[in-house]
């Protein structure tokens, strides 16, 4: 079967049983037409999943006979069970598809900062461009410890969750236009190359990293992520495969962007840890191991229950969390 020529002929009717099915009201003959093309779409499914298992026109059509089977059956699902199911199936295997491109941003990101940092404390007078010789001191032996105790646990907590989270949403948002994403890698890469070469000139590089470390192996893996969502939104539309481009940015965009839910939530426990962890007066062997848990937790959680999910066949897509939404709307 020639998939792309099988919708050519019948997307329109495809596209009528999708539009009868997200219609809030409708008369005798909309919800006769939706029972018919129901059955006419379940049809094409089967023939489709029977030839192609996993294709992108195998998984429109999987949505159009949910949203038709629930429209005119009024199946209740328990919201419980399905916010239970968006977070141990569909938001793992969403972070599951983006793991390599997460490693990549993660590679790019640390090797710019090192070669950064490397050719500032290498090149003779770079460091004073950025300050004078008493900005510089100040910086390393006072204002880089006291960013983290300046403000209250609470207060700060909040600040840096929420700056975090909009900058995370952002790079996942705006991933579409190709650049935003690796701009915004590069000038983070850049900022913490330049803050740890002025903490080498002052001699306080350990106390660069270890300030850094609680709570910034989780934050800045957060930001990989963020970076690897946004990108792979870009290559949907660059590499649609047998979709239409449009069709491709809108499934995988709208399920990338599922992803932000998981982003804030750990950019959330980053946050704790930076405003809770990092500034108590425990050993550091303690405050980096708090960090480190954290960081496997999130490992574990896209690694390994993303992929028990993904090999189980949850792609990651919209059907799971338009379940969920549904649920929570009708709860």
């Amino acid at each position: 079967m020639d998939l792309e020529a099988y919708s050519a002929v019948h997307g329109d009717r495809w596209d009528e049983v999708d539009r009868l099915a997200r219609a809030r009201h409708g008369s005798g003959a909309d919800a006769d037409r939706l029972v018919s093309g129901y059955q006419e779409v379940a049809t094409d499914l089967a023939r489709v999943r029977g030839v192609a298992p996993g294709s992108a026109v195998g998984d429109r059509l999987s949505r159009t006979v949910f949203r038709a089977r629930l429209r005119f059956t009024g199946t209740p699902v328990d919201p419980l069970t399905a916010v239970t199911t968006f977070f141990a199936r569909h938001l793992p295997a969403a972070l599951y598809r983006i793991r390599w491109v997460t490693v990549w941003v993660a590679a790019a990101t640390i090797a710019i900062t090192a070669i950064v940092a490397v050719w500032i404390a290498s090149t003779p007078g770079a460091v004073t461009t950025f300050g004078t010789p008493e900005a510089l001191r100040q910086y390393a032996t006072e204002d880089f410890q006291a960013y983290y105790s300046d403000h209250g646990l609470g207060a700060f907590t909040a600040q840096v969750w929420s700056n975090n989270a909009f900058i995370a949403a952002r790079m996942v948002a705006f991933g579409i236009t190709g650049l935003y994403v690796p701009v915004s890698i590069v000038q983070n890469a850049v900022s913490l190359g330049v803050s740890a070469a002025i903490m080498h000139s002052q001699g306080r590089l350990g106390d660069f990293f270890l300030w850094i470390a609680p709570h910034g192996q989780l934050e800045l893996y957060s930001v990989f992520l963020a970076g690897a969502a946004g990108l792979m939104i870009c290559w949907s539309w660059i590499a649609p495969g047998a979709r239409t481009r449009a069709q491709a940015l809108a499934e995988d965009g709208r399920a990338l962007l599922t992803v932000a839910v998981g982003l804030a939530l750990t950019l959330l426990l980053s946050g704790l840890v930076e405003g809770v962890v990092t500034r108590q007066d425990w050993p550091w062997p303690v405050k980096i191991g708090i960090g480190t848990v954290a960081l496997a937790a999130v490992l574990w959680y896209q690694w390994v229950l993303g992929g028990r999910a993904f090999r189980a066949g949850e792609r990651g897509d919209v059907e799971e969390f338009e379940r969920g939404a549904t649920a929570l709307t009708a709860g």
